[in-house]
């Protein structure tokens, strides 16, 4: 038996959704819908999940990958094929939040996180995500977006940074790497909020090496602070000691993952032409306001 199982009401996934090409950023509103993008579609969906009836939201989405709420309620979205940070405004419209650094346009903005106060931390990485000629950074990097609208370059020393969480006391900032070397990763926060100490906290090589096994990718935590990182075979889970439990299959491979429900304890996973969900027994942390 699994050692992650008393993290779990039932290890059987439930359907939720399904009919896309590939799904990812799962998002939970309170008001009782998920938003999911279908990243090769392009388009963004907002789903029903006692019915698994889909909403678009936006056609044209430009690539809608991680999404998070600020503490208006308003969805802030990676756009990795527009290369940029949006806000949904309350609306209806669009408003750009980040797409440059110092002249130089961003690479392919991937996942995001609240960080202290009205920040943001995303991943923005370029390995295998961009032609050469298209790279104006020259490196992948984790970015704070301040409140200003400016951007705080936090960390460039992964090669392909993914998925991104704190730790529940905000100690800790872990994101996932993807390739070429797939890992979970970790930095402290110091106080003045800069990222020391960064880390490798485990490989994550499952099964025959290919694409087609999966790559770590979307990451979140619950109010222990275990760790949830999709990747090579399903979801990689460790304790918050940092010791794997195990991987949790899946019918299909995930790319992301969320929380929802009134009470936090239903995951939601997007695994490339569906979106499932699993009951837990300890609350995820929050991204709502």
């Amino acid at each position: 038996m699994p050692s992650f199982t008393h993290l779990f009401e039932s290890l059987t996934p439930e359907t939720v959704a399904t009919g896309f090409i590939f799904t990812e950023g799962p998002l939970w509103d309170p008001s009782g819908i998920l938003y999911v993008s279908d990243v090769d579609a392009r388009i963004h969906y907002k789903v029903d999940p006692s019915t698994g009836e889909k909403t678009v939201i936006r056609e044209n989405s430009g690539g809608a990958n991680g999404a998070v709420f600020d503490s208006q309620g308003r969805v802030v979205i990676c756009e990795q094929d527009a290369r940029r940070v949006c806000r949904y405004e309350h609306d209806g419209s669009l408003t750009q939040l980040a797409s440059h650094y110092q002249g130089k346009r961003l690479n392919r903005c991937n996942d995001i996180v609240r960080g202290p106060g009205e920040t943001f931390f995303f991943t923005d990485p370029d390995k295998k995500a961009l032609p050469e000629e298209e790279k104006e950074l020259g490196h992948a990097a984790t970015w704070r977006l301040n409140p200003d609208g400016s951007l705080d370059l936090m960390a460039s020393d992964m090669n392909h940074p993914n998925g991104l969480a704190f730790s529940p006391d905000g100690s800790t900032l872990y994101v996932s790497n993807s390739r070429p070397d797939p890992h979970l990763h970790a930095y402290d926060v110091a106080v003045d909020g800069s990222l020391r100490n960064s880390r490798i906290v485990d490989e994550m090589l499952y099964g025959p090496a290919g694409e087609l096994d999966g790559v770590p990718d979307g990451l979140k935590l619950d109010e222990s602070g275990n760790i949830f990182s999709t990747g090579p075979g399903g979801i990689w889970i460790w304790d918050a000691s940092e010791q794997l439990l195990g991987v949790l299959e899946l019918p299909e491979l995930p790319a992301n993952l969320g929380w929802g429900g009134s009470d936090r304890r239903t995951m939601y996973i997007t695994a490339r032409t569906s979106v499932y969900s699993l009951r837990v027994n300890t609350p995820g942390i929050p991204v709502q306001p």
